[in-house]
């Protein structure tokens, strides 16, 4: 496929806007999280976003010869150039001249609306074929595009079509018919109770499109698809003439050879839109204005000021400082920027300089100059070298095509001599390319191309010698020690079993046969770099664009990125399927094992406290030994609570309350709950031995079913979930299960080690807000919710599962007004409030 001329081009929108495109639909919105929903708008709605989407592909790109413009038919009123000159095409309206579209183009567009009354496409397509001649004149170096937005219903005139056909062809006009619920075997779709006469005008717009030499007939919904599709644009790059030189012109000008050469680009660097930034204007209100509540937004634009600073040696350096300046309008007050550390100094007073180690080498000024390099445009090839020993990470930069001139012969044999030369003997050259007279030179690579029709070659431009930093590393497969022998067995030596099992995971995770089956059967390779697109590019764009379709980004919110940007962030499940064997083959032959979380340690009391999720913290036999005269309830509450003191310090202390006073390292929740030091600690009955110090118990109870033994609870703390839908399920203990399970929920948040039992208390709520919202129980949740927030964020409390609820998300926030009124229920909550982080709070 040819590429296509960048800019230069012409588009004529024709949107139908007869009474039948007035009709609503029900069109399903899809939200960021992937969920669906439906909303109502009528066919012209529907169809104008892809209007608006391939305008706003026009704004995006900023070229001044990209241009559109809209014609409408089946208006109420009539203006058109053939009109007036030899009359009929009625209902026909050049509503937008061809100029460059901004967003005034997509305001007018948005303000289109449906009539009481039909219009002849046939008519539109003319006044559409003429309006493009009269602007465009004798350009036939324009691409000239013409889009048919339409549903179908309105009648068609069909004589002399053919006549139109020839005049397209004529012209180079691409015409793409975009039908609302025309049937479509790619999508796949076929719209069900058609009438005839959209039956009849579809197959007409399929006759009309194939005896064209460039058109196409798609329905609306397969069109906005394609339209946020990420797609690699292939366009003309303009030819910069150049000469090619082999040979040294200055000494030996007999035995050197000069090719005149054209270069474009063959690749380009692509970065995401960006953004600018604005702010609010704060103006002085003035009695003679008539609105001053008008917000005013200027653009931020930068400043750079000049300081002198002085080190701690008192040598003065120079350093640039940026500032924010904001564009004021006309007799506004100039905002004076932050002042700089040190001395303000005018540019004027400022001498340039390069920074030579630790020191600046001024420049000197006038004639004095540090002298450039006498260089001459043209690209000089240094030498030649095998193909196989170039480097390909040092290809840097955007690659350049090398053409002979056109309209030289003798030239375009002379390159291809040189081109087909190097391709048989596989060579590449080492070329100093100078853009044009006196500018810096750049060093790359040529490379032969041989296409069908020309042979060219390739510029790559790659770093010079300096730019390029090695580094060396110690031998993975020799070791040699300090006495200078050289190990064979050794820790960081793999041996042959490592050898062999890292051979087969790396093999096994080959993506050369992980694709699609081709035709004749045989896997295909998964990843493909020319449908690889760049995910940040297209989301910012598709963002951009979905923002200024819609009217309201909150009620439709950007929808997620398109499946082609994201098709290659996760591997294929065949590769993990087949790679599962080698990784536990690996696992087992370097002794692979899970790194546990490291403890938290206190310096001033010198003792390691527990890692998360250990239900048996410490064992006090090992301190106590056997504890006959100590009852079983309080040896079990013992065991939970006091943690293992290490070997060489057989003292434990617990942590005081005063942040300030002790020295710690990331003490997690369960040191912070463990021991409540407002109460008085019960001594523990003295061990067999005098050295041990008595232990702290904490004043707390732990007995794990202590708030079971209540004769009034129905939801027990040992299987919370399952009580709660047994006794949902009875349906007359509801309130009372509400009541229970969250009691429950806030008992076991705030006892001590309550991390091992957090996903199942998070379980538990998500279950108990589904209850209440369906039970009508809102008011208890919303209650529920804040009071385990205050208790939580409460010393001692457990903020830690307070950001466990926060990363959980709207499924465990407060229950609004809009959400309780779906299921006919009421809530206090409104609407700003649900949509924060759980319980209305940020954190």
């Amino acid at each position: 496929m040819p590429a296509d001329r960048a800019g230069y081009t012409v588009t004529m929108f024709l949107v139908d806007a007869s009474s039948s495109m007035g009709n609503v639909r029900e069109v399903e919105v899809e939200n960021a999280d992937g969920s669906t929903r439906t909303v109502e708008m009528t066919n012209l709605q529907w169809g104008l976003q892809y209007v608006k989407l391939k305008v706003q592909e026009m704004i995006f790109n900023g070229r001044k010869t990209d241009q559109c413009g809209v014609i409408v038919f089946g208006s109420k009123n009539t203006n058109n150039h053939l009109n007036k000159t030899k009359g009929g095409y009625e209902n026909v309206v050049e509503y937008i001249p061809i100029g460059k579209p901004n967003a005034k183009t997509l305001a007018r567009i948005d303000a289109l609306q449906p009539s009481d009354t039909s219009g002849d496409p046939i008519d539109a397509l003319i006044v559409g074929i003429d309006t493009q001649s009269r602007y465009l004149g004798t350009k036939k170096t324009w691409t000239r595009k013409i889009v048919i937005v339409t549903d179908g219903e309105s009648p068609i005139e069909v004589e002399d079509w053919e006549a139109t056909v020839a005049k397209m062809d004529e012209l180079e006009v691409k015409l793409t018919v975009v039908g609302v619920d025309f049937d479509d075997e790619e999508l796949p779709y076929a719209e069900a109770d058609k009438s005839n006469i959209k039956r009849v005008n579809e197959s007409f717009y399929h006759q009309l499109t194939s005896s064209m030499n460039s058109g196409v007939v798609g329905t609306c919904a397969y069109a906005l698809r394609e339209t946020t599709a990420p797609e690699v644009k292939q366009t003309k790059s303009v030819l910069v003439g150049t000469q090619l030189r082999i040979g040294d012109f200055a000494a030996r000008s007999d035995e050197a050879i000069e090719v005149p050469v054209k270069m474009s680009k063959c690749t380009a660097l692509a970065r995401p839109k960006s953004w600018k930034k604005f702010v609010l204007m704060q103006k002085e209100k003035d009695a003679m204005e008539v609105d001053n509540d008008v917000s005013v937004y200027s653009q931020v634009t930068g400043q750079t000021q000049f300081a002198v600073q002085e080190d701690e040696d008192e040598e003065k350096e120079k350093e640039k400082v940026k500032q924010e300046d904001v564009k004021m309008e006309e007799n506004d007050e100039a905002q004076v920027p932050p002042k700089t550390k040190g001395l303000q100094v005018e540019k004027e007073e400022l001498t340039k300089g390069f920074k030579y180690g630790t020191t600046f080498v001024p420049v000197p000024e006038g004639e004095g100059q540090f002298m450039r390099l006498t260089t001459h445009k043209g690209i000089d090839l240094i030498s030649f070298f095998a193909a196989d020993t170039f480097r390909r990470e040092l290809a840097m930069g955007e690659i350049y095509y090398i053409w002979a001139d056109t309209s030289r012969p003798v030239e375009q044999v002379a390159l291809s001599s040189i081109v087909q030369a190097m391709n048989e003997r596989k060579l590449m050259a080492i070329g100093r390319f100078v853009s044009r007279d006196g500018m810096d030179p750049k060093m790359g690579v040529l490379a032969p191309i041989l296409f069908e029709d020309v042979d060219c070659l390739l510029w790559i431009p790659t770093p010079f010698a300096d730019d390029v930093r090695k580094y060396t590393f110690g031998s993975l497969d020799t070791l040699i020690n300090k006495k200078g022998e050289v190990l064979t067995e050794h820790p960081y030596l793999p041996t042959e079993e490592q050898l062999s099992a890292m051979d087969d995971f790396v093999d096994a995770l080959d993506l050369m046969d992980a694709g699609e089956k081709n035709e004749d059967g045989v896997r295909e390779p998964w990843f493909d770099t020319r449908e690889s697109y760049n995910p940040a590019i297209h989301r910012v764009k598709q963002a951009m664009f979905h923002s200024a379709v819609v009217k309201d980004v909150v009620e439709y919110p950007v929808p997620p990125p398109h499946p082609e940007t994201t098709k290659y962030f996760e591997p294929p499940k065949r590769v993990l399927r087949r790679a599962k064997e080698a990784i536990e083959e690996c696992k087992n032959a370097f002794n692979v094992k899970q790194v546990p979380k490291r403890t938290a340690r206190t310096k001033k009391d010198e003792f390691s406290r527990a890692a998360d999720g250990n239900e048996e913290a410490a064992l006090l036999a090992k301190f106590l030994g056997p504890a006959s005269s100590r009852d079983k309830e309080t040896q079990a509450q013992s065991q939970m609570n006091v943690v293992e003191a290490e070997p060489s310090h057989p003292q434990l202390s617990v942590r005081s309350d005063d942040a300030e006073a002790s020295e710690t390292e990331d003490e997690d929740e369960e040191s912070a709950m463990a021991v409540d030091m407002k109460k008085p600690a019960t001594p523990l009955p003295e061990a067999s031995s005098s050295s041990r110090p008595p232990l702290p118990t904490p004043a707390r109870s732990m007995s794990p079913n202590a708030e079971d033994n209540s004769p009034a609870r129905i939801i027990s703390n040992a299987r919370p979930l399952e009580d709660f839908k047994e006794n949902i399920a009875q349906g007359d203990v509801v309130s009372k299960a509400v009541k229970d399970l969250a009691e429950v929920v806030v008992e076991e948040v705030l006892k001590p080690f309550a991390t091992r039992r957090a996903d199942e208390m998070v379980e538990c709520m998500v279950v108990l807000r589904k209850t209440c919202l369906e039970e009508d129980e809102i008011d208890a949740w919303n209650a529920f919710l804040r009071d385990l927030k205050e208790k939580c964020l409460t010393k001692p409390g457990n903020p830690n599962f307070w950001d466990k609820i926060r990363d959980v998300g709207r499924r465990l926030s407060l229950i609004s007004k809009h959400e309780a009124k779906k299921l006919g229920g009421i809530s206090d909550v409104t609407g700003d409030e649900a949509e924060e982080l759980p319980g209305g709070y940020k954190g």
